[in-house]
């Protein structure tokens, strides 16, 4: 018999065979019982407090399936060196594509401030009526723009076209560059030539030692005034004091978060009460999509004895 963690966090369940028995558990709540002989654990939104407890109590699991794309919070738990580790890469990508688009376009036609002025009930005129299509000083519209996404993956991947779609010329950057699903990906030793004429530098990064505050002060001093920052990776990847130093000087326009470094952002960030910085509530992912199908395949290559998908390296 074979025993799986799976977590009461996301909806449905996968197709398992005959001789794999699924043991229901809360993420907020402390280990089950069942733990001290699970053989594989799917985790969720675990806080990083019972996720540690769960590692723990698992001490022989042989195979822990975060739905997360990011493997930070489980690669920190504590789980045995020897247990597989596997990420959600791929099941979040037409969510937070979504949402990376949305926050785009808002940052472009200043929803925000449409937003400001509907509560003060004040009519906007400086918003809209007539508007040149290219102003040297302000991106208005995705047309013609020149759109740099760092961390180019799945995500990366199914943006891309979109952006294409309303227009946009897309760069990606990613440790290996090449052509990618028509793309042009470059190298980060490349930003140097490629962030001046971006307009939209949208950051897709994990969270790992080489991508901490990899958007510092050198990479936004080297776009221009008119460009705009879109962060929905992880929180850690941006430097969020030489952003504000950046949104405040006015050497960048603004920026869209959907990720931070501290989560929730403390009411007290100065980040909150920037115009110009529109603060999204890590609301991209938060829906697996397909994870049961994930799962199925794996249960079925691990009973096989056979490689997993998406293993991340230890």
């Amino acid at each position: 018999m074979t025993t799986i963690l799976l977590p009461t966090s996301v909806d449905g369940a996968p197709r398992l065979p005959a001789g794999v028995v699924p043991v229901p558990y809360d993420v907020a709540a402390a280990p089950p019982p069942q733990a001290a002989h699970a053989d594989a654990i799917v985790v969720w939104g675990n806080p990083a407090d019972r996720l540690a407890e769960l590692a723990a109590a698992a001490p022989h699991v042989r195979w822990v399936q975060t739905l997360a794309a990011g493997p930070d919070a489980v690669l920190a738990a504590g789980f045995a060196p020897e247990a597989v580790i596997t990420n959600g890469r791929g099941l979040h990508d037409a969510t937070v594509t979504e949402h990376v688009l949305a926050l785009t376009l808002a940052c472009l036609r200043s929803v925000p401030g449409m937003v400001r002025a509907q509560a003060a009930h004040r009519w906007a005129a400086e918003l809209g009526g007539l508007q040149p299509l290219h102003d040297p000083g302000r991106v208005r519209t995705l047309t013609d723009a020149h759109v740099t996404v760092w961390g180019f993956g799945s995500i990366a991947a199914r943006l891309a076209p979109l952006l294409t779609g309303l227009g946009a010329r897309v760069t990606g950057v990613a440790t290996t560059a090449g052509v990618r699903h028509g793309v042009r990906v470059v190298t980060p030793a490349d930003l140097p030539g490629i962030l001046p004429t971006t307009d939209v530098l949208i950051g897709l990064l994990p969270a790992l030692d080489a991508t901490h505050r990899a958007i510092d002060a050198r990479v936004l001093g080297l776009l221009p005034s008119r460009a705009w920052v879109v962060n929905a990776g992880r929180g850690s990847t941006l430097d969020e004091d030489a952003l504000l130093a950046a949104v405040r000087a006015g050497t960048v326009a603004g920026a869209a978060l959907d990720v931070l470094a501290t989560e929730p952002l403390p009411a007290d960030s100065p980040l909150w009460d920037e115009p110009d910085v529109l603060i999204s509530p890590h609301a991209a992912g938060g829906r697996p999509v397909g994870w049961q199908d994930l799962v199925a395949q794996n249960v079925d290559l691990f009973l096989a004895g056979r490689p997993l998908r998406n293993v991340v390296p230890r």
